[in-house]
């Protein structure tokens, strides 16, 4: 765990300049995913977690919406092998626990099908395109 990182949970309002401009350069300028599909109206109800570095630059977001599904989770490119997404990942799945939830949910992005088994989600069904990416459902069960 990189302890030059801090990550801060909120609401939309509280989160939104620094996950949107995470959200733009990976989803949108990286892999074109098209803008309109990225932004939905599931932003106003879930909770974010914005991971900063030790200068306070926004590196990494998700979301965790009322349901427990986990989604959005976005590391910038030069920051990925500083285990980001693992605090990012291990803070949504705390907060989902705090919310009793018995499981989260994920749609991952095939090519980080195995990032995820690493943090316990199982894999189910069919590979299927989100956005012209291959994506595959993960789930995760949650004990207290």
């Amino acid at each position: 765990m990189n302890k030059n990182i801090n990550i801060v949970v909120g609401d939309w309002s509280a989160c939104k300049a620094d996950a949107a401009a995470i959200r733009h350069t990976v989803f949108v300028q990286e892999q074109n995913v098209p803008i309109e599909l990225e932004m939905d109206d599931n932003d106003q109800r879930s909770l974010h977690a914005v991971a900063y570095d030790e200068h306070g630059r926004p590196i990494g977001t998700g979301r965790l919406l009322p349901d427990g599904h986990i989604g959005r989770m976005a590391v910038r490119a030069d920051c990925r092998s500083l285990g980001v997404g693992s605090m990012l990942l291990r803070t949504l799945v705390d907060q989902a626990r705090g919310r009793q939830c018995m499981e989260v949910v994920l749609s991952a992005q095939l090519h980080a099908q195995d990032f995820y088994i690493r943090h316990g989600f199982v894999p189910e069904g069919a590979v299927y395109m989100d956005a012209g990416i291959e994506h595959i459902t993960m789930r995760h069960a949650l004990t207290a």
